[in-house]
């Protein structure tokens, strides 16, 4: 029996080496469009590749994957996080659980992946055929299963061969970038990490954590996790926007005592050399002149309109966005084959027998931090147990 991947990405070796592990006896072939194999796992993370997550603080899968959570909480009680980890480290790749809860190769070092991939499979006998794209389900015509782990599509023209057989394409737009925003002085703190809330003026799309000060704009945590959140929002938009950042996130209540409080213990001291909460020195000066403007201002001589005017900046400032930036460590489409489309238990084409799809080609994408590579190991074994289960069945053997 042979089972044809299309796509030599993190998914697509996932899924082959299982399914030889599964059923040894499976061919297995490999179809890469490019020349090489895992280049999204070679750079992702910084080039360290954060391989999943603890899921420690996740109560609800929809905060980290804002498209596909109720199919990805069904497969994980085949294979989640914790499998994920086991996996890893029992084919020779030690994994290590930062602060953040993102999980990294001990060494710190994406080709721990890759070489674990490739090594298992040279043992296995996968057979990869780089440069060698597939548009056409017919060029397929001699294998008795296909499984499809192209990733995201940017284009829906990538996706058309599988249109053509009656999937529902939702249309891809990016997903993870960073925010374009054009004001020198706010980029005049490129460097500056805060920890703030932000949102998106007019909807519910908000996030929060590490908010990063760039030469274009912002980037961090919280604005990746926000236009993931927003991606569809953002496109249709065309990346024209209202950013919303609570610098302090508090409320306008609390924000007004502690400068209050300010006003008590400082009435002398000029209010843009005392900055409050966490907020860094050079980011208070920045806002207390985005408020107040350059006047030099002392805490005690502050009216009701300039305390105001603070308040508001500290918790409701809003940027314009003017587009959108790249994220160099992720390439993450949002859309792709509609979830309908696809039996939620095996992930086998509705339309289609022995179609199989598996990782990013789904419409299913993940915030930063190992999120959309756990969907990738999740999807893939799923479907790896479903073609062995079929093989097996029809060899009259069970899986184990």
């Amino acid at each position: 029996m042979k089972t044809a991947v299309v796509g030599g990405g993190a998914a697509g070796f996932f899924l082959a080496v299982n399914l030889k592990e599964m059923m040894p006896e499976m061919e297995v072939v490999i179809f890469e469009r490019s020349s090489r194999v895992l280049a999204k796992v070679e750079v992702s993370g910084g080039g360290r590749c954060n391989c999943t997550n603890s899921f420690e603080d996740v109560t609800d899968l929809s905060s980290v994957y804002p498209r596909g959570h109720r199919l990805m909480k069904r497969l994980m009680n085949v294979f989640d996080h914790r499998d994920a980890y086991e996996w890893f480290e029992r084919h020779g790749v030690p994994l290590i659980t930062q602060e953040d809860r993102c999980v990294f190769p001990k060494a710190q070092d994406s080709h721990a992946v890759i070489d674990c991939f490739l090594s298992l499979s040279r043992r296995y006998g996968v057979k990869i055929c780089t440069g060698t794209p597939v548009s056409d389900i017919a060029q397929l015509a001699d294998f008795d299963f296909v499984a499809v782990t192209t990733g995201g599509s940017p284009r829906a023209e990538g996706l058309r061969w599988l249109a053509a057989l009656g999937h529902e394409i939702e249309s891809p737009v990016p997903s993870l970038f960073t925010f374009n925003i054009e004001d020198a002085a706010l980029r005049g703190l490129m460097g500056t990490v805060v920890e703030a809330e932000v949102k998106l003026a007019g909807t519910k799309f908000s996030a929060a954590g590490p908010l990063l000060m760039t030469h274009w704009g912002m980037s961090g945590p919280a604005i990746l996790k926000l236009s993931s959140y927003g991606a569809r929002f953002l496109a249709e938009s065309g990346y024209r926007a209202s950013l919303v950042v609570n610098w302090l996130q508090r409320s306008e209540e609390e924000a007004r005592a502690i400068l209050n409080e300010a006003v008590r213990r400082e009435p002398g001291k000029l209010v843009a050399s005392h900055a409050v909460g966490a907020l860094t020195q050079r980011l208070w000066t920045y806002l207390t002149e985005r408020a107040l403007g350059s006047d030099v201002r002392r805490w005690g001589e502050l009216n009701r309109k300039e305390m105001n005017r603070l308040v508001t900046t500290l918790t409701g400032d809003v940027y314009s966005i003017s587009g959108r930036g790249k994220y160099k460590d992720e390439f993450v489409t949002a859309g792709g084959i509609a979830l309908q489309g696809v039996n939620p238990s095996t992930l086998e084409s509705r339309h289609r027998p022995g179609l199989y799809f598996a990782g990013e080609v789904l419409d299913v994408d993940g915030v930063t931090g190992g999120f959309n590579f756990q969907a990738a190991w999740t999807t893939a074994y799923t479907v790896a147990r479903s073609i062995a289960s079929v093989g097996l069945e029809v060899l009259g053997r069970d899986l184990h």
